[in-house]
């Protein structure tokens, strides 16, 4: 018992330092972290808009209340403030024809009321600006335009937050492992991609990155060396008809760096696998990417998917999302530098060879025979 729990936590503990060390995460979140940046944290108000975009949903949430209150709240001071060198609050006791800048202002509390009501443009009627201070009429027609360009703002953020392709992404979903087995007599790796959607993505492209750390001939470390990873379906890897799922698919030959990897040992490699959709939204016309990733545990070495795909009696087709992520093992080589060898071994015997060292020789036959 001792041991089966020793067991299960070493691989817990082996578990979350991978899961520390993925870069990017299954759901397309990349795990970096900048530190010592030279450049003050202000750049990021100048690009305000962006920043406001980035920002989760509690803080733009708490942004958003705060501009609306803090400005009602400031424009209720500066009211008031009018209201009190104008004498027209009740504690000056002003006379009976006197004309207030602002009607029906009786403390800070209506002063905010009647700041709330300009802004929103509410207008009860109650409360209004009068023609004997130039001041009040000033700052009505400041705190209108301030109001409109608040409104603009915030409300613009919210909406394009709202309809930002990222949340489209998430209707887009890979395979939860990735499987090398043959496919067309050639050693691949293969991923399963679906779009949740029955709107398309339009120009769709799908390629891969292998990030592992590398030493160069010089001796120089390099962590998170980038290699190109090409993927394609059957029908080419661009401008993909995505109204069903597909089984996009790497060549491992020899220009690939899974090559040189075997069933027994890409278990000790030390790469991550990340792989990109890029296309643009059919409702929006917005670019879209989808990212997610694999490290050396989620690829499976001799399998393939099952079946997703069948046809109904009525004649339509159905996408049984139960088995999308489903695996079935195969026979598979277990690298491909025995499955080129072996095909090259094949293809030597069916072709004839010179012997060098062979010479032909002549036998002449003699009639004779002796009896």
């Amino acid at each position: 018992m001792f041991n089966y729990l020793r067991k299960r936590f070493t691989s817990h503990i082996r578990e979350r330092s991978r899961r520390r060390a993925r870069l990017v995460s299954k759901d397309g979140r990349c795990n970096i972290e900048f530190g010592n940046v030279e450049q003050s944290r202000f750049v990021f108000l100048i690009d305000i808009w962006t920043t406001i975009l980035d920002l989760r949903w509690r803080y733009k949430m708490t942004i958003f209340i705060s501009a609306f209150l803090g400005s009602w709240f400031l424009f209720g001071l500066l009211w008031y403030i009018v209201a009190y060198v104008h004498k027209d609050l009740p504690e000056f006791n002003p006379s009976i024809n006197h004309t207030p800048c602002v009607e029906n202002i009786n403390g800070l509390t209506s002063a905010f009321l009647f700041s709330l009501e300009t802004q929103v443009t509410i207008g009860y009627g109650f409360r209004c600006v009068t023609e004997q201070c130039a001041t009040a009429i000033f700052l009505l027609i400041f705190q209108s335009i301030l109001g409109v360009i608040i409104n603009s703002f915030m409300c613009g953020a919210i909406l394009a937050k709202i309809s930002r392709s990222k949340n489209r992404a998430k209707t887009i979903t890979f395979s939860k492992n990735a499987v090398i087995s043959k496919r067309g007599g050639k050693l691949c790796l293969l991923i399963r991609v679906a779009n949740l959607r029955k709107s398309l993505l339009i120009g769709s492209h799908i390629y891969g990155k292998l990030l592992k750390t590398t030493i160069t001939p010089e001796g120089e470390t390099i962590i998170l060396d980038q290699v190109n990873i090409e993927f394609v379906v059957d029908a080419g890897n661009e401008n993909l008809f995505f109204i069903s799922p597909l089984t996009i698919y790497h060549i491992i030959d020899k220009n690939s760096p899974f090559f040189h990897m075997a069933a027994e040992t890409i278990l000790q490699q030390d790469f991550e696998l990340v792989v990109f959709l890029d296309g643009t939204v059919e409702a929006t016309s917005a670019t879209c990417q989808v990212r997610t990733s694999y490290i050396p545990e989620e690829v499976l070495w001799g399998y393939r998917f099952a079946p997703i795909v069948s046809k109904t009696k009525e004649g339509k087709y159905r996408v049984d999302f139960q088995n999308f992520s489903k695996t079935v093992a195969v026979e598979t080589p277990h690298c491909a530098f025995c499955l080129y060898n072996e095909k090259e071994a094949k293809a030597k015997e069916k072709k004839g060879y010179d012997n060098p060292g062979f010479v032909l020789s002549e036998v002449s036959e003699t009639s004779d025979t002796k009896m």
